[in-house]
């Protein structure tokens, strides 16, 4: 990565990042980054203006119930659109209350419903468990949305890095299953191209950042038996997809020394080409997932009020 093309701000924010060994503990640090966004809600406070629910929902069939949260604006009346969101992590780390904090400035924001997942992660845990997580989770949601005061007309999918990469897989599989309608994808740098072909998959190295190193590993933890074999499906690693016909529309914002930058590229590109609305947006200085670790830069608080505005936008609202 060439460090002289950052942002200013996140070049200086990018000093005080830790090097952390993701795969010598993975436990430990998923301990470590849930305390992290513990840390960063108590210094922002807890909206008012938001309500939430847990709840215990029925998994893939054989498989463990799925937890899922419930954010809805307190005053947003009845009828409301709705996002089923998948955090990221790599597919190896992350949860539900990491997230919180992210998920409540969203349901302030856009004034819609969220339904956050806590699906199960890699290593123990490989593909096809965690899609499946997220599918039950959008039936779930489908199949509730009276109850929740959710418009069924206006359901959307979306997630950040490896949770991206989910929200584009289900789309795929939500096709392919002719189940739940869904009518946007939010793909926030998406992490959707196992095989790390690309320059830019090439161009990250900083162990402070998610790097090419951490990629692969990442990839290899999720996919399991699959890594590295010819026989990966579309909706594990969607960059492999030769059919992109009949997708939601999506919004795929990537930072443009992002490591994902050009598999985001090329899949908003084939989206387009297969007649499906791929609104790309390239954030100039912007490191891999650079508005969510450094949302204090003028460049992360652009970024943040763009996702707003798509999914809006995309709402009709």
């Amino acid at each position: 990565m060439d460090q002289s093309k950052l942002d200013t701000e996140l070049a200086e924010a990018l000093l005080d990042f830790p090097v952390l060994d993701i795969w010598d503990d993975i436990p430990a640090v998923r301990a470590h980054v849930d305390e992290i966004a513990d840390a960063i809600q108590l210094n922002q406070g807890t909206s008012d203006g938001v309500s939430t629910s847990d709840h215990l929902i029925p998994g893939p069939e054989g498989a463990p119930w799925v937890s899922v949260r419930v954010y809805r604006p307190k005053d947003g009346g009845a009828s409301l659109p709705a996002l089923l969101w998948m955090h990221g992590g790599g597919y190896v780390l992350g949860s539900l209350q990491g997230d919180d904090y992210l998920v409540r400035c969203l349901v302030e924001q856009v004034r819609c419903i969220v339904v956050s997942v806590d699906y199960r992660l890699a290593p123990e845990h490989p593909f096809p468990g965690p899609l499946e997580d997220c599918y039950a989770a959008l039936l779930w949601l489908a199949g509730h949305a009276d109850a929740l005061g959710v418009d069924p007309t206006r359901l959307a999918i979306g997630g950040l890095s490896a949770g991206g990469g989910l929200a584009a897989g289900l789309a795929i599989l939500a096709r392919d299953r002719a189940t739940v309608k869904i009518m946007f994808q939010m793909l926030l740098c998406p992490m959707i191209d196992d095989r790390n072909i690309t320059a830019s998959s090439h161009a990250v190295m900083d162990p402070r950042l998610w790097n090419r190193e951490s990629n692969k590993r990442g990839w290899a933890a999720y996919l399991g038996d699959l890594y590295g074999t010819k026989s990966i499906p579309a909706c594990a690693a969607v960059s492999r997809a030769e059919n992109l016909n009949d997708l939601p529309p999506a919004y795929i914002p990537v930072g443009s020394l992002d490591l994902f930058l050009d598999e985001n590229i090329k899949y908003a590109n084939g989206l387009n080409k297969a007649s499906v609305p791929a609104d790309l947006q390239v954030f100039p200085g912007g490191f891999h997932a650079f508005e969510f670790v450094v949302p204090t830069a003028r460049v992360s608080k652009l970024a943040m009020t763009m996702h707003y505005e798509k999914l809006r936008a995309a709402f009709g609202l």
